[in-house]
């Protein structure tokens, strides 16, 4: 395991997370659909930033919602309020983008923007102070002195 590129590639996708959270507000009145598909990004961005703290990648959403609950909600690092947030922007978001003549309101994409604006506010003092550690963690080892071989 990469420990500073795991840090590198959670601090990019948190900023994307939040670069994306911009976008949904910004689409909110003129294309609502699109605001809850950002929106649902937004949280699915910072789920990775998490995750990839632990070396877990995954290519299904599924996937990456499911480790996300087991190993950060249900162990109570986060509160159970975020397993709904995850719930009601995905599924939102499905609708948005999968449902015949789905027509998210202006009202229906705050909502979700607002959701993922506290998801990404509970989960980021989390990344700070994880990334904190190890970047603390890496500095120590880079201090230690090399051991010379004995002959």
């Amino acid at each position: 395991m990469d420990v500073r590129r795991d840090i590198d590639l959670s601090k990019y996708r948190f900023e994307r997370a939040e670069e994306t959270l911009t976008t949904a507000d910004n689409l909110c009145h003129n294309d609502p659909n699109a605001s809850l598909n950002r929106s649902y990004y937004a949280v699915f961005y910072g789920m990775l930033a998490v995750t990839i703290l632990d070396g877990f990648s995954a290519s299904k959403h599924s996937s990456v919602i499911s480790y996300f609950r087991r190993n950060y909600i249900k162990t109570g690092i986060f509160d159970a309020k975020l397993s709904d947030v995850i719930s009601n922007t995905f599924n939102t978001r499905t609708s948005a983008d999968y449902e015949n003549f789905y027509r998210a309101s202006d009202e229906d994409a705050r909502k979700q923007i607002d959701n993922a604006r506290i998801f990404l506010d509970t989960i980021r003092p989390y990344l700070q102070a994880t990334w904190k550690e190890m970047e603390e963690r890496i500095n120590e080892l880079n201090l230690q002195p090399r051991q010379r071989p004995s002959v």
